[in-house]
């Protein structure tokens, strides 16, 4: 999956990202259109980081993976902002 932030950065998940990275991005997909603030966004990161990959234990975020979630901490506010 490509991804493309608002500061117009790319970011190919296939290849930017760990496994484990692409199994908590897939959480937080579904935690951006359900979160009901930004802080509940940002404790479902902080849950799904220190959980891992099936459990498997904390991961620890690569500058790519900080950017995408950055990317999709501004698309949560401003969905909460339109409401």
């Amino acid at each position: 999956m490509i991804i493309t932030t608002n500061s117009g950065q790319t970011f190919d998940t296939n290849e930017d990202l760990t496994a484990p990275e692409r199994h908590i991005l897939q959480k937080l997909f579904l935690w951006e259109s359900m979160s009901s603030s930004i802080e509940e966004f940002k404790e479902k990161k902080k849950e799904a980081l220190a959980k891992g990959w099936n459990n498997s234990g904390p991961v620890i975020e690569s500058s790519a993976l900080k950017d995408i979630i950055s990317h999709l901490e501004a698309k949560v506010s401003l969905r909460l902002n339109k409401s």
